[in-house]
């Protein structure tokens, strides 16, 4: 969860009660409000979550409502999903570069297995430059988000690949005020924003734009330069309707990156915000067109969306420094050029046998995904002949990916008490990689190559069982089958060429099993408890020492996730989240480093929120939050001597004299506290005040466990085949955005 921190909170807050969804107790308020009286407006986060009494199918699943999002922090895009209980979001680079989510003992990475929605589109990209499902959310405006809605678990026909562990939709709203707002802040932070929408025909055309910059607290500024748009055009009601969406997204950018902990103790860098590489950053583009439909048919309803993207990508990283190539160093250049097409289509109608009421739902869709993507040597970012490096350093690769699905559900409602939610889903993928590089990779002294064709189905079966006790008070015991999808280069590279190398499937399962329960003793007061277990066929697992996700070992997670929600007074709210994890593979991994044993790298034991929301006591609103990440392994066990003999040959005999830790390697994590303060004035006008790591934590936003070599570790011996080592990535200190803002 969060609070509103945000630079943008003024604008924030001028668009409450503008979503054709809102409730009428906001609406009421807000008319109050804009005829300049001063009275008191309720908080309905609690009356929301109130709602999923009677239609949830488990107790994992729930829906950020409008108001709450208003007072969420948006320091970057993306932590907005921070309103999905349970969910952290991080970042181990700069400004440009997509979040990293961590949730129910997963490193989610940049977005693998959590499959997300904005306004129809699926944002999730397969055989993605730099991680597998990658979800990039730095076009998005927090201020247009008129709700969430998430899930948890692979309970719910509707959600398909990289949504087992979870799925969040955004849904943009049709209209707003117009109005206008500039932002200044520490660390070299400008904004320039604007936003309105005009009645056209029978509907409304919403228009928004942002310029933006920002430096951050890094020796290399990051100088990330912003431009973002957003058109949309809308009619009709919840029951009938339509809406067209054009976007495009440009960012440019330097990046601090991790950087390994021996930098810092040598001097080799100042302090945790220096750079072992000054060029590495990125380049971004993202243009996209949606269509978005719903309407009543015979008795039932029918959704439908299609969708075209077009994301351009350059990331320049430098992970591993001089391991790879002593002369020029590592970095790489992470490119991708992709076109996705794609629509879906969902019909839900009542069904009554007798006194049983039902409804069943039935859905499909299809993307196509067409992908220039790879993975080149460069030194400050200009390209190096491929030769330079070994061949397994470089990938220029076309990929043709296509993805249907077909799903049932029915919801039938047995008794007063008890109900059901029965689903069937069937996926299909077919990929096929053209490998530009194949003559390099079939040359190498262990041949491969990433080309090749390979199709899958998956069929997955899902249901729940729910008691209602009483009408604030439910039980649900859930279970069913997921999956998420693999970069088909490495499932080819599995398939064509033995590499010793468990086959990697296209559709990896994923199956769990829930309990769980939800209450409302009484009307202020709300809570959820859910008890998990999630078996994956293979982990995605983070390799530091090439910036890419790749198939791991199966793995087994369970744990518990606690929410409440307390509704103190009209005006101020207290919301608290806590997820309680265990994560292991099923069986010992290496991981690289002369390590050897079932920890999964990056995978949290805990992670936890509590905030306090103020909402329009007077002119005042605001929100102070505290976040927690847990702590986390780093390597997979303690180092073992016949994995350090193999990871670092001709160097290690043992442990002893191998160069990595002997013991287990953890992460700390971190804790955070934010703290926003928002003023309205007379006249539309409005002023808000965001203070970000208030109490300046010292702290990492991700560690990570690799091999790399410094460049004054070149010429010894036994670092030839580098050295084990922590790579951090700083949090940023404390830091102040100022906001003005004009509501016409």
């Amino acid at each position: 969860m969060g609070i509103a921190c945000s630079s943008a909170q003024a604008e924030q807050s001028l668009a409450t009660d503008t979503n054709t969804d809102t409730d009428t107790a906001n609406t009421d308020a807000a008319n109050t409000t804009n005829s300049g009286a001063s009275s008191l407006q309720e908080i309905t986060v609690t009356a929301r979550r109130l709602e999923l009494f009677g239609t949830a199918s488990t107790a994992s699943e729930g829906v950020v409502d409008d108001q709450e999002l208003q007072l969420t922090p948006d320091f970057r895009p993306g932590q907005l999903l921070e309103t999905v209980p349970g969910l952290i979001a991080t970042t181990h680079s700069g400004a440009g570069k997509e979040i990293q989510y961590l949730m129910r003992g997963y490193n989610l990475d940049h977005g693998t297995d959590l499959e997300t929605y904005l306004d129809g589109m699926p944002i999730n990209q397969p055989t993605h430059a730099h991680g597998q499902g990658s979800t990039v959310l730095n076009f998005m405006f927090p201020v247009l988000t008129g709700q969430i809605t998430y899930t948890k678990g692979p309970y719910y026909a509707d959600v398909g690949d990289f949504g087992a562990v979870g799925s969040v939709k955004i849904n943009y709203r049709d209209t707003i005020p117009d109005q206008a707002s500039a932002s200044v802040g520490t660390l070299g932070y400008q904004r320039l924003f604007s936003a309105g929408s005009e009645p056209l025909s029978n509907g409304s055309l919403l228009g928004a734009v942002e310029v933006q910059h920002y430096d951050g607290p890094f020796l290399t500024p990051d100088d990330s330069r912003k431009e973002n748009a957003v058109l949309r055009y809308s009619e009709g009601d919840a029951h009938n309707g339509y809406s067209v969406s054009a976007m495009v997204y440009h960012n440019i950018w330097t990046a601090t990156n991790v950087v390994d902990l021996r930098a810092l103790t040598e001097g080799i860098v100042p302090n945790a915000f220096g750079t072992l590489n000054p060029t590495d950053g990125g380049r971004a583009w993202r243009a996209s067109l949606a269509f978005n439909i719903h309407e009543t048919l015979g008795d039932g309803q029918l959704k439908g969306n299609s969708f075209f993207i077009d994301n351009q990508l350059h990331l320049w990283n430098d992970f591993t420094y001089y391991l790879v190539n002593p002369t020029t160093g590592d970095q790489e250049d992470q490119f991708e050029n992709r076109r996705v097409f794609g629509g879906r289509v969902d019909y839900a109608l009542p069904v009554s046998l007798g006194t049983i009421n039902s409804e069943i739902s039935v859905g499909v869709l299809t993307r196509d995904d067409n992908v220039h993507v790879g993975r080149l040597p460069s030194e400050d970012r200009v390209p190096l002949p491929v030769s330079d490096d070994p061949a397994s350093f470089s990938n220029d690769d076309m990929v043709y990916l296509f993805a249907g699905a077909a799903w049932v559900q029915a919801t039938t409602h047995w008794t007063s008490n008890f109900r059901s939610v029965l689903g069937f889903r069937e996926d299909y993928q077919h990929g096929t990689d053209i490998d530009y590089l194949a003559a390099l990779h079939e040359s190498a002294a262990a041949p491969y190559t990433n080309g090749g064709t390979v199709q899958q189905a998956l069929p997955q079966p899902k249901g729940s069982l729910i008691y209602t006790a009483t009408d604030y008070l439910e039980f649900y015991l859930s279970a069913g089958r997921g999956f998420h999808s693999a970069d088909l280069r490495g499932v080819n590279q599995d398939t064509s060429v033995d590499l010793g190398l468990p086959h990697t499937p296209l559709l990896a399962k994923q199956e769990g099993q829930e309990v769980g329960m939800r209450a409302a003793p009484q009307q202020n007061l709300a809570f959820t408890f859910a008890l998990y277990n999630l078996w994956q066929q293979s982990e995605t697992v983070f390799d530091p020492d090439v910036g890419e996700d790749s198939a791991g070992p199966p793995s087994r997670r369970y744990g518990v996730e606690i929410n409440v929600t307390y509704q103190i007074t009209r005006w101020l709210e207290l919301y608290g989240s806590l997820s309680a994890n265990h994560s292991r593979f099923t069986q010992p991994f290496d991981d690289g480093t002369g390590h050897l044993g079932e920890y999964i790298a990056n995978a949290p034991a805990q992670t936890g929120s509590l905030a306090l929301y103020l909402t329009n006591l007077g002119p005042w609103s605001g929100g102070l939050e505290y976040r927690y990440l847990g702590g986390y392994p780093l390597s997979s066990g303690p180092c073992v001597n016949s994995t350090a003999v193999s990871d670092f040959p001709g160097v290690a005999t043992s442990c002893a004299n191998a160069p990595t830790a002997q013991g287990q390697v953890n992460a700390a994590g971190f804790g955070e506290v934010n703290l926003d303060v928002h003023y309205a004035f007379s006249a539309g006008w409005s002023a808000s005040l965001g203070i970000y790591n208030l109490f300046n934590t010292r702290a990492y936003a991700m560690e990570f466990w690799g091999v790399d070599r410094l460049q004054n570790e070149l010429g010894i011996a036994a670092y030839d085949d580098g050295r084990a080592g922590i790579q951090d990535h700083p949090l940023e200190p404390i830091n102040a955005r100022f906001t003005i803002s004009k509501r016409f």
